[in-house]
């Protein structure tokens, strides 16, 4: 689906800040057990880098999928995209690189203290 110019100026911001963030460890990112996928939270919202093969084990696309955590909405950037393919690339580069001593976690499991939430 092609943008118009103005939202890829927008999506370029958006992307060169969140190089910026990741450099200075502003955004932590994670690493999901089984998985190269990374995630982070990020004002209000849920990003995550994929696909989930390593990104030296295969040419598929990379992408940024990000998501709000109250709406349905979403924002999915991918690598094969002409304009702003270069800096997704640039992204997973710098997060692969900061999160590489990153215990992996589990971004859906399920805690005692949230379980007691929903149940109490």
């Amino acid at each position: 689906m092609a943008r118009d110019q103005a939202t890829n100026e927008r999506l370029s911001k958006l992307l060169v800040r969140l190089i910026s963030i990741t450099r200075k460890g502003e955004l932590h990112w994670e690493r999901q057990v089984g998985s190269a996928h990374r995630y982070a939270r990020w004002n209000n919202n849920l990003l995550i880098l994929g696909p989930a093969e390593a990104p030296s084990e295969t040419k598929i696309p990379r992408y940024l999928f990000i998501t709000p955590f109250d709406s349905p909405s979403c924002i999915e950037i991918n690598s094969a995209d002409a304009e702003l393919g270069n800096a997704v690339l640039e992204l997973v580069a710098i997060v692969e690189q900061a999160s590489q001593q990153e215990p992996p976690t589990e971004p859906f499991g399920i805690s005692d203290e949230e379980l007691s939430r929903l149940t109490s």
